[in-house]
């Protein structure tokens, strides 16, 4: 059996455009994820659905991770699981568990692999992001990291461990800040609006993007890629990346789509 990369998070959007770009290079996937995606998986990946391997199961059972890497021969991680903002805000204990312990349970796999594990990309976010803080009597500055949310809180949390674990164990990894990722099956999260845009004008119905101001976009073919590459070229260290984006106002994005769907 050829090594494989273990994608945990696999049937989510992100994640299902990961196992495309892995396909294409032909190197073996194997999914780790509380529930498969079938009809996701057959409309990106058409007949290579059939190459995922896929394990159901927690990233908090320990043990069910330790022998998937096993018997699937796991070299490199790419690890994108996590639950979004709107569930981290209304249990913050759930989100704390998969974000964050989910997290350490992947950086203690590749510990115990003992340097079979080549390589680990892992899903930062911009939401370790803040505005800019106005009270200025706290010390704060502008540069300060101040995230508005449990998601930012528990994202910027994982960037700190993962230096943790390159500091005191050796273990690589890169960590990957999308702005708002868009593309073919974005449906949930609190900047799916462009995609649902994008899609209902193909279908020609209406559809309003629930924020407005400039944002980074991020074509979630490219955002697959950096976290593959990430991967398979882990560089020596704790990395984090902002990745580059094509800034946009909501009504410069929405204009784009008018000229393509009139």
């Amino acid at each position: 059996m050829d090594d494989s990369v273990l994608v945990t998070g696999g049937g989510g959007f992100i994640g299902t455009w990961v196992l495309r770009e892995l396909l294409s290079r032909g190197l073996r996937p194997v999914v780790f994820d509380v529930q498969k995606n079938d009809e996701r998986w057959q409309r990106i990946l058409g007949g290579d659905a059939a190459k995922v391997a896929f394990v159901a199961g927690s990233l908090l059972d320990r043990g069910l991770l330790q022998r998937t890497a096993d018997e699937q021969r796991v070299s490199h991680i790419i690890h994108l699981a996590a639950l979004l903002t709107p569930n981290c805000q209304q249990d913050p204990f759930a989100g704390c568990e998969v974000n964050v312990l989910g997290s350490v349970a992947l950086f203690e796999l590749a510990r115990a692999c003992a340097g079979r594990i080549a390589g680990i990309s892992y899903a930062s976010s911009y939401a370790v992001y803040g505005p800019e803080a106005d009270d200025r009597s706290l010390g704060l500055t502008a540069a300060d990291n101040r995230p508005p949310s449990f998601y930012g809180a528990f994202k910027m949390a994982v960037d700190s461990i993962a230096e943790q674990y390159w500091r005191h164990f050796g273990i690589a990894s890169v960590g990957i800040r999308p702005h708002v990722a868009y593309g073919p099956e974005r449906t949930a999260g609190l900047t799916a609006g462009p995609s649902q845009a994008c899609r209902a004008a193909a279908q020609g119905e209406p559809y309003t993007i629930n924020y407005t101001g400039r944002v980074g976009y991020d074509y979630v073919e490219d955002v697959a890629r950096a976290f593959v590459q990430s991967a398979l070229e882990t560089p020596r260290g704790s990395t984090v990346v902002d990745l580059p984006s094509q800034l946009a106002t909501t009504e410069e994005f929405v204009s784009v789509i008018d000229r393509v769907v009139p």
